[in-house]
């Protein structure tokens, strides 16, 4: 970054997220974070000295404009932090979204595909300024963050080792000891401790969809499909003729996809309903096919959270569908988080603590 310190600093807007409890006492405090490394959104969670969780989030997304006086004096004027990076004024978060929104223009990513994104040079960077905005500095040198990692694909190549060792590499920088978790074996240890961590956790995410089967803690299977809620955009932009930025937006206004009101809404609710029978195919067709499954005698809960699983009415859909096809295994409640955005940063946090 070419900014001073003291001036990033002094731009830098407060963390977004669940309410903020101040510690007085650090060392009452449990240790370790945990860290959610979403393609649309990033989240941290930490524990307060109550007991509680706060989760910080902030949208994986930034916006560079022209570095004049007339746009620095409008960002002033509208209250918008930025920094400056390569001599461009950078917007970082949900202020880039919100403003692409307003001047119709394209946020740019840091990541594509659940992964951290080749096409875009200043993607790590502003993945570096937005993971140390929302995680802070760790309350002793080498205190655990442990930070979710997507699975291997199943419908196309791609390789995470890459991505997991930048991500390694960068916490690692920042004074913490870096591990890995599987993105929806996260949900399983958010969702489902009464369950003695059995049964699948789905996260769906901005960039694909990661599933995993664990029996007692232990995953028994993991993949990925490379779709999500941006491929949903990408095709609802597509066939509406408009911006991905603005079906975005479409999306998370308040559709309920069981019951689609006009034509942008109809478009959302096709896509989402082909999303959810795909991931649920590709579930069944491993299950048959897969070595050393574990026979499950009782049946299992499905956990669903992440992004793009807000939408209204996705439950619903979601169990739809799944009474569309036999699946091969005894199947007891079907239910969403009770806060999908940030479970896989709270069960990132539960691995942490079972760490330390």
């Amino acid at each position: 970054m070419h900014d001073t310190n003291e001036n990033l600093e002094a731009r830098r807007s407060a963390p977004t997220g669940a309410q903020a409890t101040s510690n007085k006492n650090q060392t009452d405090v449990a240790l370790g974070k945990g860290l959610d490394v979403g393609t649309a959104n990033l989240a941290a969670a930490v524990t307060n000295e109550d007991g509680s969780v706060t989760v910080n989030v902030e949208r994986n997304a930034f916006l560079d404009i022209n570095s004049d006086v007339y746009s620095k004096n409008m960002l002033t004027k509208l209250k918008v932090p930025y920094v400056v990076h390569n001599n461009k004024l950078v917007v970082i978060g949900e202020a880039a979204f919100e403003l692409a929104n307003v001047f119709g223009k394209e946020v740019r990513r840091p990541m594509a595909d659940g992964l951290i994104s080749p096409n875009e040079t200043d993607a790590l960077p502003m993945m570096r300024l937005i993971i140390s905005k929302i995680l802070g500095e760790p309350r002793q040198q080498g205190e655990s963050c442990y930070f979710c990692v997507p699975a291997p694909s199943i419908d196309v190549d791609n390789n995470v080792v890459y991505h997991e060792g930048l991500f390694q590499s960068l916490i690692a920088k920042m004074g913490y000891n870096a591990r890995s978790i599987n993105e929806a074996h996260a949900v399983i240890f958010s969702e489902l401790a009464e369950q003695d961590f059995t049964g699948i956790g789905l996260s769906f995410g901005g960039g694909m969809v990661n599933a995993c089967v664990a029996y007692k803690s232990i995953p028994c299977l993991s993949f990925s499909v490379a779709r999500g809620g941006d491929w949903i955009d990408k095709n609802v932009a597509h066939v509406l003729g408009t911006k991905k930025s603005k079906a975005t937006f479409l999306k998370e206004r308040g559709v309920d996809i069981r019951d689609p009101k006009n034509r942008e809404e109809e478009a959302i609710a096709i896509y989402y309903r082909n999303l959810i029978s795909y991931v649920l195919q590709n579930i069944k067709a491993r299950f048959e096919g897969g070595q050393n499954m574990p026979s499950f005698q009782d049946p299992v809960d499905i956990a669903c959270a992440g992004g793009t699983s807000l939408v209204g009415g996705f439950i619903e859909v979601f169990r739809d569908e799944f009474s569309k096809i036999d699946f091969p295994i005894p199947v007891g409640r079907i239910f969403r988080a009770e806060d999908a955005l940030i479970s896989v940063a709270k069960g990132c946090l539960v691995a942490a603590a079972i760490g330390e």
